[in-house]
Formats: structure tokens, C-alpha cells, sequence
């Protein structure tokens, strides 16, 4: 519902105000990011900063990755409802990553922390979350596609104090170090995310010394008024209907042969987006269940899609999204089930949500994209002795549309991370990458061709290292749209020493050594339109690229 507003704003000022959020969101991010230690926040950008009201709907949000920013909207209800804000303190600092208490997945650890005013109460909220290259469990990496209980995925916070009133909880500290694998790299990226953190309270307290609180906490609920405003007002312009689309998950990691299916429905009616998720699967085995942070995430990410893009990304965005999450399936999984590689399940119900939209909404949907994030964990002991950890993540490519070719090698889907350069991953793993090429052949066919996926190849330089391979859309492949051709579907592979090349079913842990190689090629995008109307200068520039 939206909020009376009893102070009157000056429209100029406030949307000044709006991009002025938005950018110490964005500077909060990048102070995150420049202040990291592990590749995979630093070169992988796998972390993101938001700002939020002191009643937790999401006020400005950095250009970062969208699973992240809207499940850090449950993580901070879940810390107020543990700390009141009339119980907090300025330099208290708050941390949790547990997924069955409003978290995504272990990996994935959220800092929050008040932002007093100079009423010396809370005035906003600076946030901010990372993945962290390990925490614990029973792979390097933490992302094992083999768990069955989430005790195995790594170290479980609930949500404690970090700094209590600027004094770090030693305890909590000691214990943490103590259960993972790179000690210092953790408590590095933590400190990134700290330092996050404090700008974005430096920067809204000089907000605040020029506006005043009363001015600010105006414009911060005007600015959620008028997002959702403009929300429903988009949504009112797409059809009334009832959408639907089903999709499918490889497998769960556990039982390979085993398709798992996602089914959504979409009612829009009168600006409300309500999705339905009876007949997806039961939970399953493996970790590929997604808790309903995560299944919230994928559809605030499809209203942004389907609605407009200049609208001011915060929490009134939100605001007209519904879901029907059946309990303990597959998107609403009841404890301890595992839930480590929700990642590949929530690109997939994205991917879902906005294909049910393709017939009615051709301008905003186009052909499939790949909607693959296949992740690698390398970890082990080198030569010298030193104890390593190192994730990879690569790619596929983005589905075509009305408007042109699909673009090659690109995160689509609520993810928006980067492919390493070789160089970071040679430095920090003895890995040798011997090739990055375009994955030839792989976007799908049409007027307009599909993005093409990428290959990738990682030779081991230690006699013992293991290797965690999540990939997706090795068996589904990506469709096209209007007449366009499906890409192709990933492939993936382990070539021993020997020569003996050893296929790999989408997801596998295995044990590798010195002379294997890795070679990961991931899926194309789906093509748009008729074949045989491509035009024959761009079929000569695909050719002459190597494209095709």
C-alpha cells in the first residue's frame, strides 16, 4: 500500500534524490568490489550493495547482480525481526547467510548494518552481500552438486552480531576462521563488504545533514510510491490472462537420468503479477532446490523485464508481486534439505517466467536465452604446500529477438557476473587455461542468429586437485522464437592423461591430476524468425568470424 506523504516535494529535487541513492548504492558496490581478496567478488563480481529503509523495503539498489538484491530484501526482515531497531547501536554490524531463514544459499553472506541520523536513531540501512570462495562443507568451493543435507554445504549463520557497537565479536570470528578452508580470504571479502557498508552510511548521513530527516524519510517513501505507481501502471498495459510455461532442471546432481520439472503460471490482472508454481517438481535430492527467497528473486526480476526499464528500481516495484510456492517442492524445500546450486534453478524459473510472455509480449521477450551459469570449483594443495581455492564462472549465450542477434557469452537471467580472465586463475591455482574461444556453431539459427555459448579449457599442474563442475542446459536446449532454431546444448568434458575422455552429465565432483585437462563448452542461445530470410552479408560475417 502506498504511504501518505504530509511534506511536500519538489519534483527536480527528487529526482536528484533518486540518483543520488543510486549512486551511493553504485559507490558502495565498487568500494566492495576494489577491497575484496578473492577473485571470484574481484574479478567475478559475484556481489552486490543495497540501500533500504529502516522498515526494510529496498530503497536503491546497485547495478549488481539481481539474485543477490532481492534476496537481501527476507535477509534484512529477518534481522530485524531478530534486532529491533529501537535495540540497535551505531558501528553494530550484522551478518547471516542461513537460506531457511531468509537466505539464498551458504556462500552467499549478507552484512547489514543501521545508519544512525543525527537524531541518533536509524535512519536507512547499508547493505551489502558477497560469495565467498569457500565456506566449508564437503567440497573446495562449497558448492558441492552431490550434498543431500544442507550440514554438508558449509558453515550456516543465523543471524548474530559481527560488530557490536564497533567491537568485533571475537568469538563469532574465531569460530567462522575455524571452519573453512581459506581463512584469510573469508575474512578479507568480509571486510570488503564492511567497508561497503560504511560508505553507504557516510554518504546518506551527509544526505541527511543537507535535507534534514523529515525531507529525506518524505522522498525515500515517495520514491517507493512512485515505483510502484509506474509498476502497476505497466503491468495494467499487458494483456489480463493467465500465462504459462514449463521448463526443466538436467537433473539434481544426484540422480543424473533424471529430468526435474518447473512449472509456472503468471496471472497479470489489474497491475498484479501472481505466479503459481503448482506442478513443479517435488524437492529433490540434490542441491538444486531454491528456498522462496530465491524463487522471489526470479519473479522481481521478470516484472523488470516485462514492465520499463526507466522506472526507479526499489522496493515499490515489488510491491504488486504475489507467489504460490507449494510446500516442500522444489522452489519452497522444507529443511535440512540442500539447496547449494539454487543458482541453475532460479535462472531456469526466470527463463520460465518470461517465456510464458512471448506470444504477448514479442517487444520485451525474445528466443531463449542459454540461461546457464555453469560453475567450476578447483580446489586442493599445491606443489609448495599451499592450500588453494578458486571458482570459475562461465557463460552461455543470450537468445535472439525481434531486434537482432543474440549477444555471445553473456549472464542473462538475474545473474550478472563475469567470466575470469585466464591470468586470475593461473595466479591463484596451478591451472593452466589453455583455451577461451566462442563455442562455435552453438546460437541457434534464424532471421536473427542466438548468442553463441563459450569453450573453456583448464589443464591441472598438481597431482591431486578436486574439481566440482555445476553446468545446466546439457539436455534441454535453448528455443528459439518465431521460426528461429534451438541452440545448442552444453558439453563438457574431462580429458585424462591417458587420452581417455571422460563425458561429464551436466553436473559431477571428481578428483583430477597433473595432465588432466577440464574442457567446458556451454549452450547457445535460441535463433528468432525464419532461416531463410538471414540475410546473406551477415551469414558471410558469421563465416568469416568463425561463428558458424
Amino acid at each position: 500500500m502506498m504511504n501518505a506523504n504530509p511534506v511536500s516535494i519538489d519534483p527536480i529535487t527528487l529526482e536528484v534524490m533518486r540518483h543520488k541513492l543510486d549512486g551511493i548504492a553504485n559507490e558502495m558496490e565498487l568500494t566492495l568490489l576494489r577491497s575484496s581478496f578473492s577473485p571470484i567478488v574481484k574479478e567475478g563480481l559475484d556481489a552486490s550493495a543495497s540501500l533500504f529503509t529502516p522498515l526494510g523495503e529496498t530503497l536503491a539498489q546497485a547495478c549488481s547482480v539481481p539474485i543477490h538484491l532481492a534476496t537481501l530484501i527476507p535477509i534484512v526482515a529477518a534481522i530485524l525481526a531478530r534486532y529491533p531497531l529501537d535495540s540497535m547501536r551505531d558501528g553494530d554490524v550484522y551478518i547471516m547467510n542461513d537460506p531457511y531463514l531468509g537466505g539464498t544459499h551458504l556462500p552467499d553472506i549478507a552484512l547489514v548494518a543501521p545508519v544512525f541520523g543525527l537524531a541518533g536513531k536509524p535512519i536507512a540501512l547499508a547493505a551489502t552481500m558477497a560469495h565467498h570462495q569457500d565456506v566449508g562443507g564437503m567440497t573446495p568451493g562449497s558448492i558441492p552438486t552431490n550434498a543431500t543435507e544442507i550440514f554438508q554445504e558449509g558453515l550456516r549463520i543465523p543471524p548474530l552480531k559481527l560488530y557490536d557497537a564497533g567491537q568485533l565479536n571475537e568469538t563469532l570470528d574465531a569460530m567462522m576462521r575455524l571452519n573453512v578452508r581459506i581463512p584469510d580470504t573469508l575474512m578479507g571479502d568480509i571486510t570488503a563488504q564492511i567497508a561497503g557498508c560504511k560508505i553507504g552510511i557516510r554518504r546518506l548521513q551527509e544526505v541527511e545533514s543537507v535535507f534534514g530527516e523529515a525531507a529525506l524519510s518524505a522522498m525515500s517513501a515517495e520514491l517507493l510510491d512512485h515505483s510502484e505507481r509506474m509498476t502497476l501502471e505497466a503491468l495494467r498495459a499487458v494483456p489480463a490472462g493467465r500465462y504459462t510455461y514449463t521448463g526443466w532442471l538436467d537433473n539434481d546432481g544426484i540422480d543424473l537420468d533424471e529430468p526435474v520439472k518447473i512449472q509456472v503460471a503468471v496471472e497479470v490482472s489489474d497491475g498484479r503479477f501472481h505466479v503459481d508454481f503448482t506442478g513443479t517438481a517435488a524437492q529433490v535430492r540434490g542441491p538444486f532446490n531454491c528456498v522462496p527467497s530465491g524463487s522471489q528473486a526470479a519473479a522481481y526480476f521478470a516484472v523488470r523485464v516485462l514492465t520499463d526499464s526507466t522506472i526507479p528500481t526499489n522496493g515499490g516495484c515489488f510491491r504488486p508481486v504475489t507467489l504460490t510456492l507449494p510446500e516442500r517442492s522444489l522452489v519452497n524445500p522444507e529443511a535440512p534439505a540442500p539447496v547449494c546450486s539454487r543458482t541453475s534453478t532460479i535462472k531456469r524459473i526466470t527463463a520460465c517466467l518470461l517465456a510464458a510472455f512471448k506470444e504477448v509480449l514479442p517487444d520485451k521477450v525474445g528466443a531463449d536465452s542459454a540461461s546457464t551459469l555453469t560453475a567450476i570449483a578447483f580446489g586442493g594443495v599445491d606443489d609448495d604446500g599451499r592450500r588453494f581455492v578458486v571458482g570459475e564462472l562461465i557463460a552461455g549465450g543470450n537468445g535472439a529477438s525481434r531486434d537482432g542477434d543474440g549477444v555471445d557469452v553473456i549472464e542473462t537471467d538475474a545473474s550478472n557476473c563475469m567470466n575470469y580472465p585466464a591470468e586470475a586463475i593461473e595466479m591463484n591455482a596451478p591451472l593452466r587455461v589453455r583455451q577461451v574461444a566462442l563455442r562455435t556453431g552453438s546460437g541457434g539459427d534464424g532471421h536473427f542468429r542466438g548468442g553463441l555459448g563459450l569453450v573453456k579449457e583448464f589443464e591441472v599442474l598438481c597431482d591431486h586437485l578436486t574439481v566440482t563442475h555445476r553446468g545446466e542446459g546439457h539436455r534441454h536446449a535453448a528455443q528459439g522464437a518465431s521460426g528461429g532454431e534451438p541452440g545448442l546444448c552444453a558439453q563438457s568434458a574431462i580429458v585424462r592423461r591417458s587420452g581417455e575422455t571422460e563425458p561429464i552429465n551436466s553436473k559431477i565432483v571428481t578428483t583430477m591430476r597433473r595432465g588432466d585437462r577440464l574442457i567446458v563448452g556451454t549452450a547457445g542461445g535460441g535463433g528468432w524468425g525464419d532461416p531463410a530470410t538471414r540475410d546473406e552479408a551477415a551469414r558471410a560475417s558469421d563465416r568469416a568470424a568463425g561463428k558458424v
